[in-house]
């Protein structure tokens, strides 16, 4: 049986169309998937992503741990709530997870982490924190809501007693702070402004209520992901999983390699691509014919020549509300440039390679 949040019953009141995702019973879209999709690029929407995994670490030894661990360096990290993207790595420079860090304090730091992942990202840091006496705590008591679009900012702060809403409307971009019993975060998966809160399960619903009162839209998983994928953004399972490295991800820029001492799970294995160059690539596709791009569609990709490169493979895909045509990333060969063909229905139909994001802030970037 799917794991519920505590929006669940919420969600059926509001007549969603609920799916299993990544084992958590969500809701995939409440009227029109497009509709969500615009509110937000428009004006502002409401997510549940209580699915998504809150681990606190804590520990003398936390930040030690987390530079081993993670791709990235949370040395950047220097100010309390400031937070970090990064992938987390296995021994081959396989992609397990990516997360968000905060820093919380020189003894705390909280990572999010994604709900298909969940189980297998909380066995694997407990497995190496031992090792640095840190310990690792599942936050299965909070419910996270995002909240997403050029007015969410403003409407999210009016659910804020006054002097905490002002606090939250002057955090910089990815950084988060506790303001009373809620974690406000300045991050999203959408490409727009917004909040992401970590609240107690019981103000969740409550909290929903309010945002819909001040206009703002209930969305489901399906807008989040037309969403996320004009902004450019991977989906862990398409885009990157165990069996592919941040450099053939659009990721690389995730991965620091400097100070040459840290050691880092997965270290070994990228060195050799970040000398040579990957083989591969994550690029950007606009379809120039009319037709739809799905994942696993095939790329007959072309160099800056118009020679032919090799083949490569959609890992996104679909339709832009935003642009009006079909959009997608491909992870194709390194020297492909240009136009591609995408085998569409047995069709091969032409596209143009682009660089992601597609959309930013609601502007086309194309």
């Amino acid at each position: 049986m799917a794991r519920q949040t505590p929006l669940f019953r919420l969600h059926q009141e509001l007549g969603a169309r609920m799916v299993d995702f990544g084992g958590w019973a969500m809701p995939v879209q409440y009227s029109s998937q497009i509709g969500e999709h615009h509110a937000v690029r428009r004006a502002a929407g409401v997510f549940d992503v209580s699915h998504m995994g809150v681990l606190d670490l804590r520990g003398a030894r936390v930040r030690e741990f987390l530079r081993q661990l993670l791709a990235n360096d949370v040395a950047r990290l220097k100010t309390p709530g400031k937070a970090l993207y990064s992938c987390m790595l296995n021994e081959r420079g396989g992609v397990l997870d990516d997360l968000i860090t905060y820093y919380l304090g020189d003894s705390w730091y909280r990572l999010v982490v994604n709900a298909g992942t969940r189980d297998k990202d909380l066995a694997w840091i407990r497995e190496r924190a031992r090792a640095f006496a840190v310990e690792v705590s599942e936050r299965s008591d909070l419910a996270m809501l995002a909240v997403q679009g050029p007015e969410a900012r403003a409407k999210a702060a009016r659910l804020l007693p006054p002097a905490e809403g002002s606090t939250a409307l002057t955090l910089e971009k990815f950084v988060g702070r506790e303001l009373g019993r809620w974690f406000v975060a300045r991050t999203g998966y959408t490409g727009e402004d917004g909040f992401e809160i970590m609240m107690p399960a019981a103000d969740a619903v409550p909290a929903w209520r309010s945002l819909n009162s001040l206009g703002v839209a209930s969305c489901g998983l399906g807008a989040r992901d037309t969403l996320r994928l004009e902004a450019g953004m991977n989906l862990y399972g398409n885009d990157m999983d165990e069996s592919t490295h941040p450099f053939e991800s659009g990721l690389g820029w995730t991965v620091v390699l400097v100070p040459p001492e840290r050691d880092f799970v997965g270290r070994a294995a990228l060195e050799p691509l970040a000398r040579e160059g990957s083989p591969r690539k994550l690029v950007g596709l606009l379809l120039e014919e009319r037709g739809v791009l799905r994942a696993h569609q095939r790329v007959l990709a072309r160099d800056a020549a118009g020679k032919d490169a090799g083949e490569g493979e959609i890992t996104s895909g679909s339709y832009s509300p935003t642009l009006e045509r079909s959009i997608a990333l491909a992870r194709v060969p390194a020297a492909t440039a240009g136009r591609v063909q995408v085998e569409v229905r047995g069709k091969l139909l032409e596209a143009s390679v682009v660089k992601p994001p597609f959309v930013r802030d609601g502007q086309s970037q194309i």
